[in-house]
Order: C-alpha cells, then structure tokens, then sequence
C-alpha cells in the first residue's frame, strides 16, 4: 500500500491534536510533546494541482468522500467540536459540482471536506475560507477565486 504523507508545522499542538482528531474521527496514533501522528487508512487521497495565478504551495487539504451520508458524518464531527465551517451544496468548482464543507485549522489552513457530485466542463467561481480573519471564520472569496 502506498500512503501520501502530509506534514504541517503548527503553532498550538494541544488545539491543533484536538482539530484533526476531531475532523479525523480519530485520536492520533503518537503523540509526543512537540509531534503527533496519524496513520490513516481512510481517507485515500486525492491530490490535485493548478496553475490559476495563485501563489505556489499549499493551498488547501481536503477529504473527498463517496456519498453524501459520509459528508454528513463529517458536518457532525465538525460540529460537536465547535469547529468553523461553511457549507456549499451543488457547489460549482474544480471542474465538478459537489456538495462541500470548507474549515480552517489552528494555523488558517483551509480545509475542504466534500462529496463530488458530477463532473463539469469548466472551472467556475466558487467560495472558500477567509484565511485572513482573527477568528479563523469562513466567509466567501472573492469572485473571481474558486478553492482559494
């Protein structure tokens, strides 16, 4: 089996353990003072990159799950954990309709939790998290962004 590995360096380990627990649904198989880790089986990855004039690196993680009864059970997760989120159905973006959730960890790195639904000719305007904001909300971007 081959596994992505994804490695951020994070600010606050006590609130950042409790984000991806929670959005996980999984405690962390170490956690150390300075490092925890997480060995997931599910989700498989979907990796992605785009060249729209946007700064190079990271941009956003995301979780793509199969159906809609998955995408549910993450909105819970996020919820129970008063985590900020907004959520999009049918939403237009990354050639595919889908219905999505964005959050944003401790650090302001946005996170896309969504189902695609269809695929779509084109690479509309969409709406994603204000990573700019103190209180770590999610808002719309701008108009001419899409998974900003």
């Amino acid at each position: 089996m081959k596994r992505l590995h994804a490695h951020i360096s994070v600010t606050d380990m006590v609130e950042s353990v409790r984000f991806y627990t929670a959005v996980f649904g999984i405690a962390p198989k170490m956690v150390m003072p300075d490092y925890a880790k997480w060995m997931l089986d599910e989700p498989s990855v979907n990796f992605a990159i785009s060249q729209r004039g946007e700064k190079a690196g990271l941009s956003h993680l995301r979780i793509e799950v199969n159906t809609g009864n998955e995408l549910s059970e993450m909105h819970t997760r996020l919820e129970k954990a008063a985590l900020p989120f907004k959520e999009q159905i049918q939403q237009a973006c990354c050639y595919a309709t889908s219905d999505k959730y964005w959050t944003v960890d401790p650090q302001s790195i946005a996170g896309e939790l969504f189902n695609a639904l269809a695929s779509i000719p084109t690479f509309p305007k969409s709406a994603s998290i204000d990573e700019a904001s103190n209180a770590r909300s999610v808002s719309p971007a701008p108009a001419e962004k899409c998974c900003a």
